[in-house]
């Protein structure tokens, strides 16, 4: 009975690594042919070091730097995130910046937020831009990661 549950489970294993191998081929492919999303989930994937991907920053931000360039407002923040903390890219506030206006000009709240500019905050209790910025460069790249791989 033992060597037949070990025989199950051993055909389910190898038949889920191979979707599993499918699927990075087919981001891989998609992303490679120009896809805004499937060059955001390979960063995602390198940031996270998931889907059978070693965790390498600079890759991921190679990567989401496409993304972005195409104008995917996410991948925009992302990198701004980047930018602010250095990860895969040289340390840079003046380009974090930047492509935090580019999300912002698109209406992305939480590029908005960072930027002083949201609605909710003006006139309210004084609040630290500085600060917040510094916490949100610290959790972009994980949640939107996370929200990338989710993505269809």
């Amino acid at each position: 009975m033992k060597l037949l549950q070990i025989m199950v489970l051993s055909v389910l294993l190898l038949v889920s690594l191979s979707g599993f191998a499918d699927t990075l081929t087919d981001i891989r492919r998609q992303a490679e042919g120009g896809s805004a999303l499937a060059q955001a989930k390979m960063g995602a994937m390198y940031q996270l070091g998931r889907n059978g991907v070693v965790k390498d920053e600079q890759a991921s931000a190679q990567w989401m730097l496409k993304a972005a360039e195409q104008g995917l407002v996410e991948a925009q923040v992302f990198m701004a995130a980047l930018y602010d903390r250095g990860m895969g890219v040289k340390h840079n506030v003046n380009t974090a910046t930047q492509w935090y206006e580019k999300a912002a000009a698109q209406k992305h709240g939480t590029a908005l937020a960072i930027l002083g500019r949201n609605d909710v905050a003006k006139g309210g209790i004084a609040f630290n831009y500085k600060s917040m910025r510094i916490r949100a460069s610290k959790q972009i790249p994980v949640e939107y990661s996370k929200r990338f791989l989710r993505q269809k």
